[in-house]
């Protein structure tokens, strides 16, 4: 960044590249599999070009970056477009997606629809999570952030982060605790 800041118009094109994957799957993991997610991608590197001359290196720059993406989704999350959506694997019209169609090597398909209620249910679980406690736990389990650059990102106590993510993680066990009873194949 600061090479893009003292004028390096490829160093740009580099941190695209380096972020750019980290970002689209922060954005599917925090709001699903939303259909604007390259959208909200694009935005934070307009905010990153916005903010060139006024950036200051006070924490890793992922950390900044992330900073930009969560005030991103909290707004997406706000302003009433659609909850986190969760795909249930099917378009519009009810029809299975291609990713979804299968092959004669699969598992039977009372198995696999054992899964995907689960896989659902996880989903939902997580999309019904406030949002502090959602990115926390997104940043520390599927990111890999350490409580102390998670706390800077949301702007907070290293401590509040780990109660965050510890009541994520209880708010998910109380939801999901049907699932848990139950032995999975």
């Amino acid at each position: 960044m600061l090479a893009y800041q003292g004028g390096d118009e490829a160093a740009f094109d580099r941190i695209v590249e380096a972020y750019s994957g980290q970002l689209f799957a922060l954005f599917t993991r925090f709001l699903g599999p939303a259909p604007e997610r390259e959208d909200l991608v694009q935005e934070v590197f307009l905010r990153v070009i916005r903010a060139r001359e006024r950036y200051q290196p006070t924490a890793r720059y992922s950390t900044w970056l992330y900073r930009i993406a969560f005030n991103i989704a909290v707004n997406r999350t706000q302003r009433g477009t659609d909850e986190a959506s969760l795909d249930d694997g099917t378009d519009e019209g009810g029809e299975a997606t291609w990713s979804e169609l299968g092959d004669a090597r699969e598992e039977l398909p009372s198995v696999a629809l054992e899964r995907g209620d689960v896989v659902s249910a996880v989903r939902a679980a997580i999309a019904s999570l406030p949002e502090a406690q959602r990115m926390a736990l997104v940043l520390a389990k599927y990111d890999e952030l350490p409580y102390s650059e998670i706390a800077i990102v949301l702007r907070s106590s290293e401590k509040a982060i780990k109660s965050l993510v510890h009541r994520a993680r209880e708010n998910l066990r109380a939801r999901l605790a049907p699932f848990l009873q139950q032995e999975l194949p």
